[in-house]
């Protein structure tokens, strides 16, 4: 495709030879001759002078480039754009496979397409244009909206509701029973009955593998936009905001609330019954103890204020040398008192 139809197409601003030919988008590491790329990390500057990609995306106010240049406000949204140029993802015609098992009470909307193995339980209604990967198991009761696509060895269980455009990525488990157990007497624990339930709005992915769990009495909810990464927990009776990011490993624990805008970094963890407010970043392997108030950037466990925190951690290799200079310091307290004690009784 050459290079002046791609920057049309993206509603870029073009600058040099337009009429090159572009045949895939490759990071700016791997792209060469043939190649587009881009650059939205200011830690890839200085690879811009010397990639060997045919064309390079960048910012509005990027410096200028001996190759031909697609300007952009939002160089990552255009590279994310341009690669749907390139690549189209497969699509899977409408009909239930003859090895699908399908209740006789479910319904199953327009093109939908159920693959082999898919089961569908009783009194379960699926919207228009879903896609159902077998082996995918969805429970009694049910409710899927529109164009959702769940990928092989997803697990939907009872009563759960999901919105319109969600995509459930392999293994990922949506209503599984909350860690809920009553001790008795005897020291044993009794389970609690999970009969709450799991609700997905619109326009939410979640990943491989991540669990988003049903309470004992009400719902789980993942609001609408919200993005979840693999190996995710989500615990019984918690709420994630609309357009929050999940990254992968977190761990919510039970009537944990996330607000809007919210960033959980790899493998943070919350206490639960506690409240994250709106637009909260919370960096890698962050612990949670207590609520967080809306806009704050934490760090460490437990966590607290980003800036302090990098002030601390920059201390930590620097320990050892003040615990030298402390011990030294009390060395010649102890001197200098030795001293003055013995002068005392010289007087």
């Amino acid at each position: 495709m050459r290079l002046e139809e791609i920057a049309k197409r993206l509603n870029c601003r073009l600058e040099g030879d337009g009429g090159i030919e572009i045949h895939r988008v490759l990071g700016i590491e791997a792209a060469g001759e043939g190649d587009m790329t881009f650059i939205s990390n200011p830690k890839y500057v200085s690879a811009a002078k010397t990639t060997r990609a045919s064309a390079i995306i960048v910012s509005e106010n990027f410096a200028p480039l001996p190759i031909p240049t697609l300007r952009s406000e939002n160089p990552y949204l255009t590279f994310a754009k341009a690669i749907e140029l390139f690549y189209s993802p497969p699509q899977y015609p409408p009909g239930i496979h003859s090895m699908a098992s399908i209740d006789p009470t479910a319904r199953i909307g327009a093109r939908a397409h159920v693959g082999p193995y898919v089961v569908v339980h009783e009194d379960v209604v699926i919207g228009n244009d879903a896609v159902l990967m077998g082996p995918a198991t969805i429970y009694r009761g049910v409710r899927i909206g529109d164009h959702c696509f769940a990928h092989a060895n997803v697990v939907i269980r009872e009563y759960c509701v999901l919105g319109n455009n969600v995509i459930l990525q392999n293994g990922a488990v949506v209503g599984g029973d909350g860690f809920g157990f009553a001790k008795q007497s005897d020291g044993s624990y009794y389970k609690m009955v999970q009969s709450g339930i799991v609700v997905i709005e619109d326009d939410v992915e979640i990943g491989s593998n991540s669990t988003i769990d049903r309470g004992t009495i009400g719902e789980t909810r993942i609001k609408k936009g919200a993005k979840i990464d693999n190996l995710v927990q989500v615990g019984h009776a918690s709420t994630v905001g609309e357009n929050s990011l999940l990254c992968a490993q977190v761990g919510l624990a039970g009537s944990t609330v996330v607000g809007k805008d919210v960033v959980l970094a790899g493998q943070v963890g919350a206490a639960g019954h506690l409240t994250i407010g709106e637009g909260v970043v919370v960096t890698a392997q962050s612990g949670i103890p207590r609520d967080v108030p809306d806009g704050a950037v934490i760090s460490g466990s437990p966590a607290f204020d980003n800036h302090q925190w990098l002030k601390a951690t920059a201390l930590f290799s620097k320990l050892p040398e003040l615990q030298k200079s402390i011990r030294e310091l009390a060395r010649r307290l102890d001197a200098l008192s030795e001293q003055m004690k013995d002068r005392l009784e010289k007087e």
